[in-house]
């Protein structure tokens, strides 16, 4: 993970609201919005997996190997 950081503004609320909700499981809202990050880019890279593989599934059907 690269050590850079950015800063973010988010509504107060909004950051009080998600502590009390997951501060147990996440020391801070920055580890909490980590978190979601990596698993939403995750879950992206993994359609475009999907997406890739039928394309390459398609050709090979129209070439007659499959």
């Amino acid at each position: 993970m690269t050590s850079e950081l950015r800063s973010l503004q988010l509504p107060s609320t909004l950051c009080e609201r998600a502590e009390q909700r997951f501060g147990a499981r996440f020391g801070s809202v920055e580890q909490l919005l980590t978190f979601v990050l990596q698993e939403l880019l995750r879950d992206d890279a993994a359609q475009m997996d999907q997406a890739e593989q039928r394309i390459v599934e398609q050709r090979l059907k129209d070439l007659g190997y499959i």
